[in-house]
């Protein structure tokens, strides 16, 4: 079963992403002779052509995250694998590749800008300041919060401290010899690939060099602050970019491993033998409806919003030609499909969520599958685990400088990049340590972030759908379907949540306000857009999509 699923899946993607990636190319009408963002900007810190090599490194492990491994293996674990299993493949190819490669090329056809430009651009300032207002909030909750599960996971095991921080100065040298000793991508990452897995297994074996690293979880909160105040200054090409990409091996890592397992695994004994079932009904509990929860609750593995914050702000300033477009934002999120595939792979052999959470399910189905070429299990497990603890990382250090240029925009740039810096951590910092009652704040607010993400999801496809209409004249029926069906599903979701918290014994009425705000931004959003697509005027339309502010 697990080496059919796998080889459906992989072909699925291959095929998606030849013809549907080819019919993106040509309905954006990518041309490499038009000169990119990255070298007509250029500034050597946020703008700054790419090796694609490199840069599909930095933008898959800023959109992944833990997101394809915790989402589809919870949602496995409460409908069955073959839901989520068929989500994972249509959602990645239909919603959230165009969702992914839209955001990027819209963002490089407005200077590199964020999608708040491309609605203000086609939609309105009124919608701008809903969406971008919208998005800072949501992102400023993302740092809180992933500098939280940050510090949580390096407390726990100092190993994993110990490796993050040979990450982090591997990531300043492989820089430096990219860019300043022109080294070639090649060489550079045959020499640090050794170091950098070599570091994992170096702190595990040998404790007396990362029990250095033995500190208190607040101690990291602060420590990990720091880092993505430079994380967001330096220039991206020193720290930001390379850290991401020698990361971004380690998911290369679990997909190998994880194919290899689900390919030969069913061969190999009970070990590897089905135990969760293919279909668990349409209800878990009072409120855990299959629709809308499931398609919330996949969130990354098929379609995300945070991914459209990341394609129209980092990755985008650094495009070194428009068809890599293609390569880097649909490639990547249908290569993100396959590891959600194999995360629910993991749940399946397991049977159900481990004690630990999903990122132990996956982890221990990881130790499994690598096992099978000579592994150890329990160096197999530790290293799946140390694979996600990762990528939170990698999460919270593009969230704050993605935050950073939301504020930049929103004010105009009248506020530098030092200002706007602070203010995101800032932000984060109230909801870590401002308590609501006895919780902190960020706590108390996250049940509602699922729903939020997907919401931008819509809103994102809403602007792009907009934008192809009014500047192309073409069909944007490839993105109105899905933006319907994330529109109404997400504003489902949110619906449930309010309704729980109402007929609960203990309501938490901040979730209820933060949903109903949602909804009604969101509602106004959609105003926004449909009134700009039943506006025919279209004298603000210059060359391939461009504003004519730019191509006069």
């Amino acid at each position: 079963m697990l080496t059919v699923l796998l080889l459906i899946a992989l072909v699925f993607f291959l095929i998606c992403y030849k013809f549907y990636g080819g019919f993106l190319a040509r309905v954006f009408k990518l041309d490499n002779a038009n000169k990119t963002p990255a070298e007509t900007m250029y500034d050597g810190v946020d703008y700054c052509p790419t090796h694609p090599a490199i840069l599909i490194g930095h933008h898959f492990s800023s959109i992944a995250g833990a997101g394809p491994i915790v989402g589809p293996i919870t949602a496995a674990a409460w409908f069955g694998w073959l839901p989520a299993y068929l989500w994972c493949l249509l959602g990645s190819a239909f919603f959230g590749g165009p969702h992914d490669a839209g955001s990027v090329i819209a963002s490089i056809r407005h200077q590199g800008k964020s999608v708040g430009e491309v609605v203000k651009v086609w939609i309105g300032v009124r919608g701008r300041l809903l969406f971008s207002w919208f998005v800072v909030l949501t992102l400023i909750l993302i740092v809180a919060v992933f500098i939280q599960l940050g510090a949580g996971s390096l407390a726990a095991d100092p190993a994993v401290a110990f490796a993050a921080t040979v990450y982090m100065v591997l990531a300043f040298i492989f820089g430096i010899c990219i860019y300043r000793f022109k080294m070639s991508v090649r060489l550079g990452t045959l020499i640090m690939l050794p170091f950098v897995f070599g570091a994992c297994w170096f702190g595990q074996a040998y404790p007396v060099f990362s029990d250095p690293f033995r500190m208190s979880m607040e101690t990291w909160r602060f420590i990990l602050m720091g880092y993505v105040v430079l994380a967001s200054l330096l220039p991206v090409w020193l720290l930001l970019q390379p850290r991401d990409y020698l990361s971004s091996y380690f998911l290369y890592f679990a997909v190998v491993i994880g194919g290899i397992g689900m390919v030969f695994g069913s061969f190999l004994g009970s070990n590897f033998e089905v135990q969760l079932p293919a279909f668990k009904g349409l209800v878990q509990g009072d409120t855990n409806f299959i629709w809308p929860i499931l398609f919330v609750t996949v969130a990354c593995g098929a379609i995300s919003g945070f991914h459209s914050m990341v394609g129209s702000g980092t990755t985008s300033k650094q495009l070194r030609k428009e068809t890599d477009s293609i390569l880097i934002g649909y490639g990547s999120m249908l290569l993100e499909g396959m590891v959600a595939v194999i995360a629910i792979g993991a749940v399946m052999i397991s049977g159900n969520v481990a004690s630990g959470g999903p990122v132990v399910t996956f982890a221990e189905g990881f130790g499994k599958f690598g096992s099978l070429v000579g592994i150890d299990p329990l160096l197999g497990t530790s290293m799946g685990a140390l694979a996600v603890n990762t990528f939170i990382l990698t999460t919270v250090d593009t969230a704050t400088r993605l935050t950073r240029y939301q504020i930049q925009e929103l004010s105009n740039y009248k506020i530098d990049k030092y200002l706007a810096t602070f203010i995101a951590v800032a932000g984060a910092s109230v909801f870590l340590f401002v308590k609501t009652g006895d919780r902190p704040t960020w706590a108390v607010i996250w049940p509602v972030f699922g729903a939020a993400n997907q919401l931008v999801a819509s809103l994102a496809l809403l602007a792009v759908a907009v934008w192809v209409k009014k500047a192309f004249a073409r069909s944007n029926a490839f993105l109105m379907a899905p933006m319907w069906f994330m529109m109404v599903t997400t504003i489902a979701a949110l619906g449930l949540l309010v309704y729980g918290e109402l007929v609960a014994a203990q309501s938490n009425f901040v979730v209820v306000v933060f949903s109903v705000v949602l909804i009604i931004l969101a509602i106004l959003m959609l105003r926004e857009a449909l009134a700009a697509l039943a506006n025919r005027t279209e004298s603000g339309v210059g060359l391939k999509g461009r504003p004519k502010s730019e191509t006069a």
